[in-house]
């Protein structure tokens, strides 16, 4: 079966749920305060939890946060396929999310901030296996020439997946012109897609990423309760979301994008898979946390609710 080969970072989050941001320099008390585990950890145990191999091709360090994130992946079955690097820690960042369900995020890297050629050359992917690129990765001067150099000598039987982020806001810096001809999905929610292309509205944005990348590419932009947009060149489908009451909107996304690549791995069309991904990240946002998606049978109890 198709794997998922996550290239992303994962980190420790400090999470911390409060009223509203105080101003700077002010001071305000949280409700709850939590270490998880989460960066591109939220994708990876979205796809497993949802049935697809998971592999985690990035670095974790020998510390106290990389004990957490490695006990974390294997609690949910991700292989991992790098040793700990030693003399770094995994990095952390401190999650706050307001009442309003609005989140913030500080964070420092490390040692997944860094990822050789000799790395990248440890794992093996075979056809029909799903590469997740993050767009954090582009920015890290340790990570992103390796990164990108793999990617664009990976046979095309490989699917490769982006994921922007929310700082990655233009298509003209180097590597991401090279990358660009290479993506076979771009995930992003209605923000980023809007950043990165310049477009004044969700239309607009899904035009414009049609023209930046290949003819094929399947396009997946979450507009947060309203559901996905998602398809291919003009043929773009709005699949609708799920009314529910959110308490945390920290990692819907992700669950969103884990989802998704599990039903398309799974053989789902692309449609059949965004209402399974709308349902994931609609039952992420009623709890608290990062890594907040359900598992297969939660969404179809959902679905069929």
């Amino acid at each position: 079966m198709s794997r998922l080969l996550h290239t992303g970072q994962v980190i420790v989050d400090l999470v911390m749920a409060l009223d509203a941001l105080p101003e700077s320099g002010g001071d305000v008390l949280a409700q709850s305060a939590s270490f998880e585990t989460g960066g591109g950890f939220n994708v990876m145990a979205a796809a497993r939890r949802n049935g697809m191999p998971v592999v985690y091709l990035g670095r974790h360090g020998t510390g106290r946060f990389g004990d957490l994130a490695r006990a974390a992946m294997q609690a949910d079955g991700i292989e991992i396929a790098l040793a700990p690097t030693t003399g770094k820690d995994t990095g952390l960042c401190v999650a706050l999310t307001e009442a309003s369900t609005e989140r913030t995020f500080i964070s420092r890297l490390g040692a997944e901030g860094d990822l050789s050629a000799e790395d990248l050359a440890s794992v093996a992917p075979h056809a029909g296996d799903y590469v997740y690129v993050s767009g954090y990765s582009l920015l890290l001067e340790g990570k992103a020439q390796p990164l990108i150099d793999w990617v664009l000598a990976l046979p095309r039987a490989i699917v490769v997946v982006f994921d922007p982020g929310p700082l990655v806001k233009a298509p003209d810096s180097a590597l991401m012109r090279a990358l660009l001809p290479r993506i076979d999905i771009w995930t992003s929610n209605a923000p980023e897609a809007l950043a990165f292309t310049g477009a004044v509205d969700i239309a607009h944005a899904l035009s414009a990423l049609a023209r930046h990348l290949p003819a094929d590419a399947l396009l997946v932009v979450r507009d947060g309760p309203n559901g996905c947009w998602v398809g291919r060149g003009a043929h773009i489908d709005h699949v609708p979301g799920f009314k529910v009451r959110a308490v945390d909107s920290n990692g819907a996304g992700d669950a969103h994008a884990g989802v998704m690549m599990a039903g398309l791995a799974q053989g789902l069309t692309p449609v059949e898979s965004a209402r399974r991904a709308n349902a994931a990240a609609a039952l992420a946002v009623t709890r608290r946390g990062p890594a907040t998606s359900p598992g297969a049978g939660e969404v179809d109890a959902f679905l069929n609710g």
